[in-house]
């Protein structure tokens, strides 16, 4: 069996404004590179066997620090990318509703059959993802891997692995919070949900 610790990015400049960051390698703010710092504090005495992370900045500096601790080279793959949001790439919900109302609609109702114009299908998102994790499975059948990656990207792999429709990512796990930890657990073709969306122990929450 292999274990892998799931971990958004650190806060980004555009967390306050809720923007859509898809490929965009948008920068961490000083709260998310002290979200970096907690996880390594973390990672520390974790028992990690490896660190992977999205290739975007915003995850590879949150990955650094705890691959550092853990004295681990940190490693990227282009599969942990964030979703492809197409035109909704940059903006809020409030820009896209004056931008294109009716996709924006169609989105929310069903964030499957109806993604962001121009955008990559949930499907494959989630399809990718879960190849990554599979072949780290593979190559280390009895792991502890740390894998920083990005929200909406995570919450798909989860309802991709754990049999959830994908179109219910949003109500099924509403949110995934910078730096916080969810494990799972991959074995003989199954997974487990061992913990979700948890503080990493040193970390003090952010005030709104």
């Amino acid at each position: 069996m292999t274990d892998f610790i799931l971990v958004r990015h650190g806060e980004t400049v555009w967390h306050a404004e809720n923007r859509y960051a898809g490929r965009t390698d948008v920068p961490l703010t000083d709260h998310g590179r002290d979200q970096a710092t907690a996880l390594a504090a973390w990672a520390a005495t974790a028992g990690l066997t490896a660190v992977w992370s999205s290739p975007l900045s915003r995850a590879r500096l949150t990955a650094a620090p705890a691959a550092d601790a853990c004295g681990l080279a940190p490693q990227t793959d282009e599969r942990l990318y964030e979703v492809d949001f197409g035109r909704g790439e940059g903006l809020t919900r409030d820009e896209m509703r004056e931008r294109f109302p009716r996709e924006l609609a169609d989105f929310l109702a069903d964030p499957v059959a109806c993604h962001l114009p121009g955008g990559e299908h949930p499907r494959r998102a989630a399809a990718r993802a879960a190849a990554c994790l599979a072949d780290l499975a593979r190559d280390e059948p009895s792991g502890r891997i740390l894998v920083v990656a990005h929200s909406t990207l995570l919450r798909l792999l989860l309802c991709h692995l754990l049999g959830i429709p994908l179109a219910d990512y949003r109500r099924v796990f509403p949110r995934l919070d910078n730096g916080a930890l969810t494990e799972i657990r991959l074995a003989h073709g199954h997974t487990a949900l061992l913990s979700f969306n948890t503080p990493a122990p040193t970390q003090t929450p952010a005030l709104h």
